[in-house]
């Protein structure tokens, strides 16, 4: 996974210093294999260095350093179209507010004056534009427990489905990999979920590039859609019925209620998830263990054990 080379401790910053996130360095490193990049020091500006703005210009957004008033326009888009065409990441997170690498909220200026606060890093839009489906995060985001969970429980889904087309697939393994992706793909995009359920039915007939490329795409932009609470309880009640045949009156009642206290923002999503995987497990339900909605990632992350605001 792609991420800003100071986010990891290196010190590469403006001022020579780092900005080491302990979640990205400490926590997710043991899962991740990460590559860092630092735009500024892949164009030979060094650390320290002078800071740099975006300025608002006919052409369209220039870098500039603030004093000396160099532009760096050519070099950083040079550097971004260059990386863009050789990244091969599961993910990538961005330094915060930084006219290179931020992702959002970066101000243009005009003269002194900031005219407009929504634009992304010179660096980081050359990489969304060619990479539109990569999630994609700063580290001020990844604070926001929600914001947090989707973009792991993304990165975790394109590694799985990148190791799958790596391998020697054939249409029945690609409607196996479907088979145990289903519920979290419900949980996002229902819409989504049908239209591929479609695809994966032509998986026969297909060409095995067309289909790689068709499925592939969808399934990431499936996963673009956010999971609310209704689309989890759904997937929850879903699960429910295909288990309550194996449960007596008491214990269906605890699943009911107990996703009804998730439903009405009073426990985290981790705690009818538990219940429900216990049943299933009970059942012996082998269909239902298997989907990847029930273990999204390492379970030593504790991503969703917050209780929705």
């Amino acid at each position: 996974m792609a991420v800003s080379s100071c986010l990891l401790g290196e010190p590469v910053r403006f001022n020579g210093g780092h900005s080491r996130d302990r979640f990205l360095s400490d926590a997710l490193s043991a899962y991740v294999d990460w590559v860092p990049i630092c735009p500024e020091m892949d164009i030979g500006l060094g650390s320290p260095r002078e800071t740099l703005r975006l300025e608002r210009s006919p052409e369209g957004p220039r870098l500039v350093t603030r004093k000396t008033r160099r532009d760096l326009t050519g070099p950083m888009t040079e550097l971004a179209t260059a990386r863009a065409a050789s990244l091969d990441v599961d993910g990538y997170v961005f330094k915060a507010k930084s006219p290179s690498c931020g992702i959002h909220g970066i101000p243009l200026y005009a003269g002194d004056t900031a005219v407009d606060r929504r634009n992304r890093g010179l660096f980081s839009n050359g990489i969304m534009n060619a990479h539109p489906l990569l999630p994609v995060e700063d580290e001020g985001r990844l604070r926001d427990d929600v914001l947090r969970e989707a973009f792991v429980e993304r990165i975790f889904a394109h590694a799985r489905l990148r190791a799958f087309f790596e391998s020697d697939w054939r249409p029945h393994d690609l409607v196996a990999f479907h088979s145990r992706h289903k519920m979290q793909i419900l949980a996002h995009d229902p819409a989504g979920y049908r239209a591929i359920g479609r695809l994966v039915a032509e998986a026969g007939t297909r060409p095995r590039e067309r289909l790689a490329a068709d499925y592939g795409d969808a399934f990431r932009a499936a996963l673009t859609v956010r999971a609310t609470i209704g689309r989890n309880v759904n997937v929850l009640q879903h699960c429910l019925g295909m288990i309550s045949g194996h449960l007596d009156a008491v214990r269906r009642a605890d699943l009911v209620e107990v996703i009804h206290t998730y439903q009405a923002h009073q426990v985290a999503l981790s705690v009818p998830l538990t219940l429900l995987r216990h049943h299933v497990r009970g059942a012996g339900m082998t269909y239902l263990l298997d989907q990847t909605y029930f273990s999204l990632y390492p379970e030593a992350l504790c991503l969703r054990n917050h209780v929705p605001a």
